[in-house]
């Protein structure tokens, strides 16, 4: 009986390397996110000299919210990795980031929350700048975006204290 546990808890333990090619695609989408990235940034060059000032900032607030989703895909791909399938031995390597390895699922929490608040802000910002276009934006719209981005603001506030609150007790799992 247990030989048959070991065998099992084996297959157990070795099923996290199914997460791998989950990996494998954000890192996928990341390119796809550069393609887009570089279309909006080529625009942004091409048509200097004839973009309005709101335009202006609509593109550059674009190229600034494709950045943060890269950035969140990053901390998603290297902390779940670490946490979920294996360790990455780069412990000596001169560009590792200061993060990597110390980031618990806790934290990670906290850091996709506060990405994506910030990311949602772009995107409210990114309303109001267009509400002087005749319209093109309801105000049912743009009550919805506030809500939704309230939700997210007090969703990493409580994240936050809770994992504030998880440290002070010592109970970090």
């Amino acid at each position: 009986m247990k030989k048959v546990e070991h065998i099992f808890e084996a297959g157990i333990f070795s099923s996290r390397w199914i997460l791998a090619p989950f990996f494998v695609g954000l890192i996928l989408s990341i390119a796809v996110l550069f393609g887009g990235f570089a279309k909006e940034l080529w625009h942004l060059i091409s048509h200097f000299g004839g973009l309005t000032e709101t335009d202006t900032i609509l593109g550059i607030l674009a190229l600034v919210d494709m950045t943060l989703l890269a950035n969140l895909l990053i901390i998603i791909i290297f902390s779940g990795y670490e946490s979920f399938v294996s360790k990455l031995d780069v412990a000596e390597h001169e560009d590792k980031p200061g993060w990597m390895g110390k980031v618990g699922f806790s934290t990670l929490k906290v850091k996709l929350i506060s990405s994506i608040v910030a990311i949602s802000g772009i995107d409210l910002l990114r309303t109001y700048m267009q509400l002087d276009n005749d319209g093109t934006i309801s105000l049912e719209i743009v009550k919805w975006k506030l809500l939704i981005h309230g939700v997210f603001v007090i969703s990493g506030l409580l994240f936050a204290v809770m994992d504030y609150l998880t440290s002070k007790s010592g109970h970090n799992h």
